[in-house]
C-alpha cells in the first residue's frame, strides 16, 4: 500500500515499511502511508488482505515486526500510551444502537460522555 507523501509534521498517521508476520504468513508486507491531519481515510481490501492487522499495529494492539509508524507525532513502539490517548478505534459492527446512523451513534456517545452541544457538533470535537 502506497499513499502519496505529505509533510510528516502535518500527518495524523505516518508509516514506513510496516511488516507483520504470523509464522510463514506475511500478513502486512511493507506498508508506507501518510494520512494528513483532518483527512478522512479508509483502508479497503478483500478478506485476508491485512487491514485488521495494519489497524491493530496502528492502534498499538500488535507490535510491528519491522518498519516504523507515528500517530499524531507519537511513535507506536516508543510511545504507545500517547498513541492510545490520541485515537479511538471500534470494530466493524460496534454501535450503541443499530437503528441509528454512524453519526447518530457518535452524538449519543458524546452526550453520554458529557460533551457540550457545540463540541458534539464540531467536526474537530
Amino acid at each position: 500500500m502506497r499513499v502519496p507523501s505529505t509533510d510528516l509534521a502535518s500527518s495524523a498517521t505516518s508509516a514506513r515499511g510496516l511488516v507483520k508476520t504470523f509464522g510463514k504468513l506475511r500478513a502486512v508486507d511493507g506498508v508506507d502511508l501518510d494520512v494528513p491531519r483532518g483527512m478522512i481515510f479508509a483502508i479497503l481490501g478483500p478478506n485476508g488482505a491485512g487491514k485488521t492487522t495494519l489497524m491493530r499495529m496502528l492502534a498499538t494492539l500488535s507490535r510491528p515486526d519491522a518498519g516504523s509508524a507515528t500517530v499524531m507525532g507519537h511513535d507506536l513502539v516508543q510511545a504507545p500510551h500517547e498513541v492510545r490517548a490520541a485515537i479511538a478505534m471500534t470494530g466493524q459492527f460496534a454501535s450503541l444502537d443499530e437503528d441509528l446512523t454512524g453519526r447518530e451513534n457518535l452524538v449519543l456517545l458524546a452526550r453520554a460522555l458529557g460533551f457540550s452541544r457545540s463540541r458534539r457538533e464540531s467536526p474537530r470535537g
